[in-house]
């Protein structure tokens, strides 16, 4: 029998602390045409309180992703003639990596062979909490025998395209059959599995939590990579990769709830939702 589980406090905050205190995000993603969803999940983290987020994404689209946003920093990283990352990008990552506490990979990194190797070795190597998300999953689902050969804490976020594509079967198969899905990948893989759509689901494959809140404004793009940052904020500020899936389910869904109070669900748009999502935690704690 599957166990529900409690929603969990929210990490607290040192009266004392400075910005090295609430970790570092470092988020890994972008690509020419796609550098709004690296931003979008770096306005969240900040949004989501870690003290310090680093936006790795292709050198192309460093200008554009550093000017969107003040407060994140950027690390310009090797490309292609498409303008995605390449699998050079890997010792490139190396100072990013050492200095952060929890890494966010797939938000608009775009699809093909060197991005399938530059998944694989991060998914693989890295001893940190990783989250997978967008084309990070699709490159793992090209290659599913590393799924359950990682380093480190993983959380994989899939809508259920995606996670059809991991599994190898139907949109359809998945969403008849979401709960025992999403228990049986979990605890296959050994990872936190956050399956989206209504009622998204967080399991470990051992226990369930159900999320109550979002609607339907949260169908419009981008909000995936808002939920990506947040996430991983949540894990930097030393959440459990169970209860920071939980939490980021939950802030994100209750932020979209906030945001149609005044905006309706007609034109709530990705980029509104990060400074909801700031109200959101300011009412939950």
């Amino acid at each position: 029998m599957t166990t529900p589980y409690p929603l969990p406090p929210l990490p607290p905050r040192d009266a004392s602390g400075h910005k090295g205190s609430f970790g570092s995000v470092l988020l890994v993603g972008g690509s020419r045409g796609m550098s709004g969803a690296i931003v979008l999940a770096g306005l969240t983290a900040l949004r989501g309180g870690c003290g310090l987020t680093f936006l790795a994404c292709p050198r192309g689209i460093q200008p554009i992703v550093a000017s969107a946003e003040p407060s994140y920093l950027t690390i310009p990283l090797p490309e292609d003639d498409a303008g995605k990352l390449t699998a050079a990008a890997i010792p490139a990552l190396a100072d990013g990596i050492d200095r952060a506490t929890a890494i966010g990979l797939g938000p608009g990194l775009g699809q093909g062979a060197e991005l399938d190797r530059l998944v694989s070795h991060l998914y693989r190597e890295l001893p940190h909490p990783l989250v997978v998300d967008a084309d990070a999953l699709n490159a793992l689902s090209r290659q599913p025998e590393i799924l359950a050969d990682c380093a480190g804490p993983r959380i994989l976020t899939p809508h259920p395209g995606e996670m059809a594509r991991l599994l190898g079967t139907t949109t359809r198969d998945v969403q008849e059959n979401r709960e025992v899905i999403a228990r049986e990948f979990a605890l296959e893989n050994q990872c936190v599995l956050l399956l989206k759509g209504r009622e998204t689901l967080v399991t470990d494959g051992t226990g369930l939590y159900v999320n109550p809140t979002g609607n339907q404004g949260l169908a419009t793009g981008g909000t995936g990579d808002v939920l990506t940052g947040l996430l991983t904020s949540l894990l930097a500020q030393g959440m459990s990769p169970v209860a920071a899936a939980q939490m980021a389910a939950f802030i994100h869904g209750h932020a979209a709830d906030l945001a149609v109070e005044q905006l309706g669900t007609r034109g709530l748009i990705a980029s509104d939702l990060p400074r909801y999502i700031a109200l959101a935690l300011k009412e939950y704690e």
